[in-house]
């Protein structure tokens, strides 16, 4: 041991936190080299800031880089930079200790130097010594050899993460750092982190849009020159025709265009940070990019793919924008800066205020978070609200079931997500219509908006229940979309109209009854009495017009295509009686009441009351029971009426 050479012991808090970060503050050991890089990213950023007045500093040495050399035989992995560097005190002072790393001093002097003069805004990464300390995770002994900018003599400082640390003078010809770690034996199945794919891989996934050229010498095979091959005398190659050789890879886009004004950011390099953002081939259908700034800054630069992914509703489909801090990926599918309706959206957001080691946990509880969340959606709601609506149309064809969603789950925005949806429905001839558009074309006598609900848009159309609607000149909105059945639980009513099901309940449209409804109460109660394993009960029908019977429910009760949902996802379901409704005025009706009037015990009764409810079912395209004894029973009438006609 020189003279120069003194051996330090880290504070007690520096001790906990090796042992915190080998044994469990990451979870991915990647992490390390992403943090690495930062670093040597943030010194760069601080050397272009100190040469503005100093540019000295500079000298002849402006190619700013950042450079892996992975070594497979030593096994060691070493990070080298051309930043700022450090002096043997600022080694001390910044790996020495927690969060002394001399950004948050350095912050502090940009902030005065900003109030004096306009100067270069440098990228700076916090939190240095806890980013360092990550080498740990993957190396037994970590070597540091670094000058300062205009010093003349570097220092080493080199610890096996034991609670000791060594510094001694130095020889670099440069300045910078150097950071070499010693790697850890491997344990089976471990990442070899001295193989170039790996290291390449780690860069282009972390790291791929730090502003300076992350660069490693990778060997190739390259064909050798025609001009250099030896050759026979016909002409013809002698010995190899190809050459291992090495050569300088940059292996990060360094595009990161989010950072630049939008109005220079052209649409071709849109559709390739998409396209390399997402593998979608397809150009987005629409973009936002925008800057927040104010008490908190932020950048988001949000896509809307042309079409959705096979896997849209998958249940373990992985959704949410990329999270970044100064150009460093954090996470990717950061599911806590949008919601779930808007999951189909794909960008990135960077948030210069977040700790590059923010958890997912932490994230749910994070203000900036919620605050980024927040602008987040009101921007998207107002992009979608102003789209052409050609443009909309195609969009809503791909994500409208994804929307419906945000009716459901999010009552804060659950108006602006209704202002959005669309429906089809009995006078559109199956134009997607606004809720909005609805409402303005309701008579001046409607009071209420009416949907139906089902799995079959032409069934839908058709329903029987919407006959004295239809009469009456009233629209009903057409719900084909399974999710449909939360939206209309969720959103009761829309600018002041109640939602009220077409097919549950009494429609109460105060129409004079041609036929008095208790001149059939014993006939009900016969047919209640028939059909007591079906329906809970039998009644005067207020939406039918030309169908003989149709099956409802209670205001309250579950429809019959919720009830259809759930016992297809395995839920089970308690047996649920329906409502059979008949119209008074239908011949058939009339004829099976002066039947029972006459004979109360004839055996075609029963068979009636079958009828009248398999009718039902058949009218909602429902499956009947027993189609063969339906057929059999409605051949036998058929022969009957056709008889009587000869």
């Amino acid at each position: 041991m020189t003279a120069s050479t003194e051996t330090f012991e880290f504070k007690t808090e520096v001790k906990q936190l090796l042992k915190l970060i080998v044994n469990s503050l990451y979870s991915n050991r990647d992490i390390f080299l992403r943090e690495l890089i930062s670093n040597a990213s943030d010194a760069i950023d601080r050397l272009r800031f100190a040469a503005q007045t100093r540019p000295d500093l500079l000298g002849d040495d402006i190619g700013f880089r950042i450079r892996l050399i992975p070594d497979g035989i030593r096994q060691t992995l070493t990070i080298a930079d051309n930043g700022i560097g450090m002096t043997r005190e600022e080694v001390i002072e910044n790996i020495g200790t927690i969060a002394q790393s001399g950004t948050a001093a350095f912050m502090e002097a940009l902030d005065r130097a900003k109030a004096q003069a306009d100067g270069l805004s440098p990228e700076l990464i916090g939190q240095f010594g806890v980013g360092f300390y990550s080498a740990f995770m993957v190396a037994d002994k970590v070597e540091l050899v670094t000058r300062a900018a205009g010093g003349d003599t570097a220092v080493r400082w080199e610890s096996h993460g034991d609670g000791t640390y060594r510094i001694e003078e130095a020889s670099r010809p440069e300045r910078g750092t150097t950071i070499t770690l010693h790697l850890r034996k491997r344990e089976k199945d471990e990442k070899d982190y001295t193989d170039p794919w790996v290291i390449r891989d780690i860069v282009k996934r972390h790291s791929d849009f730090i502003a300076y050229p992350v660069v490693m010498d990778v060997e190739r095979i390259e064909p050798i020159p025609e001009a250099e091959q030896l050759k026979d005398k016909d002409g013809k190659p002698i010995g190899e025709t190809t050459r291992k050789v090495v050569r300088e890879e940059t292996l990060n886009s360094m595009k990161a265009i989010w950072t630049r004004p939008k109005d220079e950011v052209t649409d071709e390099e849109h559709k390739q940070f998409y396209q390399h953002l997402t593998r979608d081939w397809k150009e987005p259908l629409e973009r936002l990019h925008m800057k927040f700034e104010g008490a908190t800054e932020y950048t988001a630069l949000l896509y809307i793919p042309s079409r959705a992914p096979f896997d849209l509703f998958h249940p373990e489909r992985r959704h949410g924008v990329h999270l970044y801090c100064k150009r460093v990926f954090i996470m990717e599918d950061c599911q806590d800066l949008l919601p779930e309706y808007f999951g189909f959206v794909r960008g990135v957001v960077d948030a210069p205020d977040l700790n590059l080691n923010v958890s997912r946990e932490i994230l749910q509880h994070d203000p900036l978070v919620r605050n980024i969340r927040r602008n987040l959606v009101k921007r998207l709601f107002e992009m979608l609200g102003k789209m052409e609506p050609a443009t909309y149309e195609t969009f809503y064809k791909e994500f409208g079931q994804m929307l419906k969603i945000g009716v459901h789950t999010d009552a804060e925005n659950r108006s602006k997500v209704a202002e959005l949806i669309r429906y089809p429905t009995t006078a559109s001839d199956g134009e997607l219509v606004p809720l909005k558009t609805y409402v303005e074309r309701m008579k001046p006598d409607q009071k209420e908006i009416y949907y139906i609900t089902g799995d079959n848009l032409d069934v839908l159309r058709h329903s029987p229940h919407l006959e004295r609607l239809k009469e009456k000149g009233y629209e009903v909105l057409l719900m084909a979309d399974p999710i449909d059945e939360w939206v209309v639980e969720a959103l009761t009513e829309y600018d002041g109209k109640k939602m009220v099901s077409a097919e549950k309940g009494d429609l109460a449209l105060d129409e004079t009854e041609a036929v008095k409804a208790e001149d059939f109460d014993t006939l009900f109660a016969f047919l209640r009495t028939q059909l007591e394993d079906k329906v809970k009960e039998v009644r005067r029908s207020t939406h039918l017009k030309e169908s003989v019977a149709c099956l409802s429910g209670d205001a309250r009760d579950m429809s019959a295509y919720m009830e259809k949902i759930l016992k297809a996802a395995g839920q089970p379901m308690p047996e649920v009686k329906r409502i059979l409704e008949l119209n008074l005025e239908h011949p058939v009706v009339a004829g099976i009441k002066a039947l029972y009037e006459k004979d109360r015990q004839d055996a075609a009764l029963k068979d009636y009351a079958r009828l009248l409810y398999d009718l039902a079912v058949v009218g909602e395209g429902g499956k009947l029971e027993n189609p063969a004894w339906f057929s059999q029973k409605v051949g036998a009438l058929m022969a009957g009426a056709l008889a009587s006609r000869n």
